[in-house]
């Protein structure tokens, strides 16, 4: 059985966190994902996700791409999660791209391209900065 493991924040989820998954999933026979923690995204984005972490944990475990959740309390753990569920590939967005290679000895590292035009922080730049709807009378 072939396990891959992934990672990140999936905050406002959007077909580009879809489109990573079931391109995870495709790779093996099992899709475990961590899911970057309230406080892990405070220390890397300098903000809270807008969707806390239990109902992020909700949303990715209820794919059907996906076999299980944990949560990811620190970058610097990756090697330990790896051998925790016993990945044989960790998959990353290209976004990510060399930072991860130094794991290629516990497991293969594969790096996706990113969707193009999505991205969570864009959206969350959109809705913040729309007006009220104009008087459509």
């Amino acid at each position: 059985m072939t396990t891959v493991i992934t990672f990140g924040t999936f905050d406002l989820f959007h077909v580009g966190h879809l489109n990573i998954l079931n391109r995870a999933r495709s790779l093996g026979d099992r899709l475990v994902v961590g899911i970057s923690s309230d406080k892990l995204n405070a220390v890397k984005k300098g903000r809270l996700p807008l969707n806390s972490q239990a109902d992020r944990m909700k949303i990715i475990q209820n794919l059907r791409c996906v076999d299980s959740v944990f949560l990811e309390e620190s970058l610097a753990l990756k090697a330990e999660y790896i051998a925790r569920y016993g990945a044989d590939i960790l998959v990353m967005g290209d976004d990510w791209q060399g930072r991860f290679d130094h794991l290629s000895s516990l497991c293969r590292v594969v790096y996706f391209p990113r969707t193009p035009s999505v991205s969570t922080t864009a959206l969350i730049e959109t809705i913040a900065g729309q007006n009220a709807l104009p008087d459509l009378a």
